[in-house]
């Protein structure tokens, strides 16, 4: 990728104020783009970008901070569904009401973002809408079915997404990310009896035998964004150091 490779591409990315979404921000305004960033709270996101407090479990929300995008910056070419949400347990452990709460945003939440995006994507010249779903949807993980399920859903709605839009100019691809360096997962390794050896369990169950960073997954999300990428469409890139797809040996 180039310096100016979004030069005059306008691109909304949600849950951007922290974690991947934050650095997924920093790569695009570094190669030209101009940045909106939807966030609950979006203080964090990094300086340059369009801060928008929005929910994206709302569709009011939403469709004020697509409007506010347009107004403020005169088109959109790119989105990036990043928000998310983490549920752990199995299929018994969560009620009903965290179901819905957990589909409402890893879900509908890209949901309602795309179709208040699409009307402005399908006048763009190099449209493009990337969802953020996880190794999770393609590999069985212990206590996280909830999660999982979402995820799954997610790069099957991707699929369908592609097909139904790429011959209005929309191309649409999902990446999948392993299990990453995120405050989400230090959250979670906060939260353990042994967060040293927690820590190192979910970098051994990674083939390349550690944390995914934020900016590799970044710059996956770049790279399928981007209008070098005319052809690509419909695909789920896994950025997991080989998680869902390699079985190697024991080291001796």
């Amino acid at each position: 990728m180039t310096a100016g490779e979004f030069d005059g591409l306008v691109a909304i990315i949600t849950g951007g104020a922290s974690g991947i979404g934050a650095e997924v921000a920093r790569v695009l305004l570094d190669r030209g783009a101009r940045v909106a960033v939807f966030d609950l709270d979006p203080a964090g996101a990094p300086e340059g970008v369009l801060r928008i407090g929005a929910d994206v479990s709302s569709d009011e929300s939403v469709r004020a901070g697509v409007a506010r995008v347009v107004d403020a910056l005169g088109r959109l070419d790119i989105v990036v569904n990043n928000a998310g949400i983490g549920a752990q347990g199995d299929v018994s452990r969560n009620s009903d009401e965290e179901w819905h709460r957990v589909y409402d945003v890893n879900v509908l939440g890209a949901v309602r973002v795309s179709r208040a995006a699409l009307p402005h994507l399908r006048r763009s010249p190099s449209a493009a809408i990337v969802n953020v779903a996880s190794v999770a949807a393609t590999t069985g993980l212990p206590q996280r079915a909830l999660y999982s399920a979402t995820k799954g859903a997610l790069q099957s709605l991707t699929l369908a997404m592609a097909a139904d839009h790429l011959r209005e100019g929309v191309r649409v691809n999902c990446v999948n990310p392993g299990t990453a360096a995120t405050p989400w997962v230090q959250r979670l390794l906060d939260a353990a009896d042994d967060p040293a050896a927690e820590r190192a369990a979910l970098e051994a169950r990674q083939p390349h035998g550690r944390l995914v960073s934020p900016h590799e997954v970044a710059l996956a999300i770049a790279y399928l964004a981007s209008p070098a990428s005319g052809s690509t469409a419909g695909t789920a890139l896994a950025v997991d150091g080989g998680m869902a797809s390699l079985r190697l040996r024991a080291p001796e």
